[in-house]
Order: structure tokens, then C-alpha cells, then sequence
């Protein structure tokens, strides 16, 4: 047994009839999630990178030609759909299902949505069905998921949070590399290619996930399932007192409602931050910065995709003789990367001039939190692991901080304009505080709903957690759809620091009431 195991990790995964393989010491079956999550991320960031700028693109290069506030509040219902959706999804697999069988229920749906939209050239009917089938198949997926992820560990085991901030890894590996090539190749080759390769990668995720099941043992199985095997044993319940369960759940619930404050601001990456990029950034470099560029895109194409493969390097040591059609499924998947990943750095070093694409903003967040992660891991599992309010205070600070880069360096516009040429920087800047704020805040909350939750409503309370996000999407996209509105009536600053307000608000009440909040977890940090 890898020396990196703790004997409680080990013992927990025995109760539950886990695979006990490890890598890089944590079980093999969280990678198995991590891929499985990493093409659904894939295929949702790289719809939702090309969503808004297919929307504002002009009709004369293959976009539908709305204006902001249209698109805008397409997005919103978009988005707030997709994130409301998992609270049934969550209870259909508490009652009904289980996680496994929804999250193939919703991976297989989210496949035909895909296919759908890439149709959209022939019918814009085609699309609107592809975004319903979107916001149908990830209410089953996506709280399911993250579900089994935390039962994988012990409530109190350090390395839970680690856990998780590794499954976040892959979010954003999928997520990066789907608005990466989605985006790329929708707004340079065509709307419906981009849309359709989205689709691919999900029928991939869904295929490895389908083959090894049998490694999670008893978790995620159909409820009320009876096991007669001797290591098959049920799950452990949540014992505590009435009013200890209902101190933490009044915990989770303040979590939850200081996420929405997190998400309003976060969410306007594909939202008013994609407006700013497209009309008031300046991406067409030429001369030495457009070389540059070309060198530094090539990188964030390579580098990641070599991380992930590592990755799955170092899962399939350990699986592959056990469950080779998971590994096969998922080598067929990075070959396809490969071979696109190099196509598009050699399509790039062959043109004359370099025009950044609107999408290629959006996976710096995914970038960053690729290569930050494991620093963030280490953080707390080994230096400095502060309560849970202080984690989203820290959160909602940075992501305010990036939109006072963004109010900095929007000043230049002139009140009312309809286009600017604004350096990238500032964007760039407001993704990098963007990230840290989430790394702060996202996985960490993922983690404390599964530490704090009664196992028996796990489902319904990550449901509930992804109910919180959908009410901020929706109010980001809302707030996305006042850009023109506000820098018309002030200036584009303004906007973006009425954006920037209210997480720092909210920070400062969490910081304030973090001793009550400590006291009221009853021993669960």
C-alpha cells in the first residue's frame, strides 16, 4: 500500500468496497471522476465560450446579429437554467437512481444537446433544443458527481478538501481546453464545428465513466440497493443531535447565499467580460507582440493538455488492467487533443497577423487554476487551513479586486462609446484574481456541503448548492444585460464597480460572524 495513504482514508474506502489503488495518494476513483467531470466541463465551457459571441456576431459572418441586451438575457435564463436543473437532478438520484445511472442518464442527454447544436446552421431550432437538452442533462450530472467525489473520503479527513480541489482541477482542465479549441475553432472555421466538437467530448466522458463503475464499490449504486457481498457494506449515517445537524445546515445555507454573491461577479466572464473583450479590447497584434502572442498561445495549448496526460499516465498504471476501456476511451480522447492542439498552434505560426479570439479570454481562468491548484492543495492540507467563511472571504475579496483592475483600466473609454481598444492586460489581470477567488471559494464550498450534509440528503443539498448558482447566473447575466445602459448613462467604469462592491460587502459580514459561524459546525472544519 502507497506509503501516502492514511489509515482512516484506507479504512473508510475498504467500508465502502472502493478499489483501494492510489495515485499521488488519493484513490484512483477520483480520477476516474476527474476525467469523467473533465470532458463534461469540456463540453459545457466550450458551448458557453461561443454562446454569447455567436449571439452579437454579425449575421454577415455566420453569428445571429443581437444586440447585447438580447444576448445577455438569453444568457441568463441560459446559465440560470443549467445551474437549477441539478436540484431535481439531485433528488431523481437520491429517490430514484443513484449517482451513477444519473450521471449516464445526463451525460448521454448532454451528448444529444451537443449534436443538436451543431445543426444550428440549418435550423436555429436545432439550437434551441440543443440548449434545452443542455440544461436537462447537466441537472442530472453535475450535483451527482460531486457527490460521489465526497464519499470518497472521511467528513474529517484532511485530505477532503485536497479532494476536491483536485476534482476542481479537472473541472478546469476540460473547461480550459473546451473554450481553448471550442472557441477557437467556432470563431475561425464555423459556429456549428464548435458546437459539435463540444459533443464529442462528452460522448467520451461518458463512455469511460460507463466501465468502471465497479471501482466506487457501493457508492453512487441505486438507493436502498440490499448488498450481500461482506464488503459491500452501506454507507455510514450522519448520527448527530437535531440541533447539531440543524446548526450545520444554517452553516451551509449562509455558504450558500454568500456564493451567490461570489457567482454574480464571477459569471460575467461569459457574459459582460466576453462584451468587453470583443468590443472594447484590443486583439489584433501585430509585429513583435503578435509573435509574441503566437509563442505564449502555444504554450497554454501544450502545456496543459501535458498535464493532463500525465494525469491519466498515471491513473491508467493503476487501473488499466482492471478497467482498459475506460483507459482506452480516454487515450482516444487525448489523441483527438493532440492532434487538434498541434493543428491549431501550426494554423496560428502561419498566418501574417494574430487576432485574439473573443473566447481565448476565458480559458485563463481555467489556465490558471491548472497551474494553481496544487499550490492552493498544498496550502491547506499542510501551511495554513482557516474555517470555511474566512476560505469565502478571501474569495469574494479577490474576484472584487479583479473588476477594480477592469474599472482602472476601462477609465480611458469615453462615457457612451460603442467600441475602445483597451489593453489585454487588464483583462488578464481580472482572470488571475478571478481564479484565486475561486480556488478560494468553489472547491472549498463543494467540500463543506459534503462535510456539513446528512448523507442521506447529500443530492438535494449539492441540488441546493447548485440552486444558489443558478440564482447568480441569472442575476449575472441580467446585470450583463445593463453594459450598454450604464456606460451610456455613466461609463464602463462605473459598471464595473458596482460589480466589484458587493463581494466585498459580503466578505466583510463573514469575516465579522466567523466565530459564530466555527461554533456552529460542532467540530467540522
Amino acid at each position: 500500500m502507497n506509503q501516502e495513504n492514511d489509515v482512516a482514508l484506507v479504512k473508510h474506502l475498504s467500508k465502502q468496497g472502493v478499489d483501494d489503488k492510489m495515485v499521488m495518494g488519493h484513490p484512483a476513483s477520483l480520477f476516474v471522476l476527474f476525467f469523467t467531470e473533465m470532458w463534461e466541463r469540456f463540453s459545457y465551457y466550450g458551448m458557453r465560450a461561443l454562446l454569447t459571441v455567436f449571439l452579437i456576431t454579425e449575421l454577415a459572418k455566420g453569428g445571429w446579429g443581437w444586440d447585447n441586451e438580447k444576448a445577455m438575457n438569453l444568457y441568463a435564463w441560459y446559465t440560470g437554467l443549467v445551474y437549477l436543473t441539478p436540484l431535481i437532478g439531485g433528488m431523481i438520484a437520491d429517490k430514484l437512481t443513484g449517482y451513477r445511472k444519473a450521471i449516464l442518464i445526463g451525460a448521454l442527454i448532454m451528448t444529444l444537446g451537443h449534436a443538436s447544436m451543431a445543426f444550428e446552421h440549418i435550423s436555429g431550432n436545432f439550437f434551441y433544443i440543443g440548449l434545452v437538452l443542455m440544461i436537462l442533462g447537466n441537472g442530472m450530472f453535475k450535483p451527482n458527481i460531486s457527490s460521489m467525489v465526497g464519499q470518497l473520503y472521511p467528513n474529517n479527513s484532511t485530505k477532503k478538501d485536497a479532494g476536491y480541489t483536485i476534482f476542481y482541477m479537472g473541472i478546469n482542465s476540460g473547461a480550459f481546453l473546451g473554450m481553448l479549441l471550442c472557441g477557437y475553432i467556432g470563431e475561425k472555421v464555423g459556429w456549428h464545428y464548435g458546437f459539435g466538437l463540444a459533443g464529442v467530448f462528452m460522448f467520451f466522458g461518458m463512455i469511460q465513466f460507463y466501465f468502471a463503475q465497479k471501482i466506487f464499490g457501493i457508492i453512487g449504486e441505486k438507493p436502498n440497493t440490499v448488498h450481500t457481498p461482506a464488503e459491500h457494506v452501506e454507507p455510514e449515517e450522519d448520527e448527530a443531535p437535531k440541533n447539531v445537524v440543524r446548526d450545520r445546515l444554517v452553516v451551509v445555507a449562509v455558504l450558500m447565499i454568500a456564493s451567490i454573491f461570489f457567482f454574480f461577479a464571477f459569471e460575467q466572464a461569459g457574459g459582460s467580460m466576453t462584451i468587453f473583450a470583443k468590443d472594447y479590447t484590443q486583439r489584433v497584434l501585430t509585429g513583435g507582440a503578435g509573435e509574441t502572442f503566437k509563442w505564449v498561445d502555444a504554450a497554454l495549448t501544450i502545456f496543459p493538455i501535458i498535464i493532463v496526460t500525465y494525469v491519466l499516465f498515471k491513473l491508467s498504471q493503476q487501473i488499466f488492467s482492471k478497467y482498459p476501456m475506460t483507459v482506452i476511451a480516454t487515450a482516444i480522447s487525448f489523441a483527438i487533443i493532440w492532434v487538434l492542439g498541434i493543428w491549431k498552434v501550426n494554423r496560428e505560426f502561419s498566418l501574417d497577423q494574430t487576432e485574439v479570439t473573443v473566447s481565448w479570454f476565458q480559458i485563463l481562468n481555467s489556465f490558471f487554476i491548472i497551474t494553481l491548484a496544487s499550490s492552493f492543495s498544498k496550502l491547506w492540507e499542510k501551511v495554513w487551513n482557516p474555517s470555511g467563511p474566512v476560505k469565502f472571504a478571501f474569495g469574494l475579496i479577490l474576484v472584487a479586486v479583479g473588476f477594480l483592475a477592469l474599472a482602472y483600466g476601462s477609465m480611458t473609454i469615453p462615457q457612451g462609446a460603442k467600441t475602445a481598444s483597451v489593453s489585454m492586460i487588464w483583462l488578464i489581470l481580472a482572470y488571475f484574481f478571478h481564479t484565486t477567488g475561486e480556488l478560494c471559494l468553489s472547491p472549498v464550498g463543494l467540500s463543506y456541503v459534503s462535510k456539513l450534509s446528512p448523507k442521506k440528503f447529500a443530492g438535494l443539498l449539492f441540488g441546493l448548492w447548485f440552486t444558489a448558482s443558478a440564482i447568480a447566473n441569472f442575476i449575472a447575466g441580467k446585470t450583463g444585460s445593463y453594459i450598454d445602459k450604464i456606460t451610456e448613462a455613466y461609463s464602463m467604469t462605473v459598471f464595473f464597480l458596482i460589480i466589484a462592491a458587493l463581494p466585498i460587502a459580503v466578505a466583510l459580514l463573514l469575516l465579522l460572524f466567523n466565530g459564530k459561524l466555527k461554533k456552529m459546525m460542532h467540530g467540522i472544519h
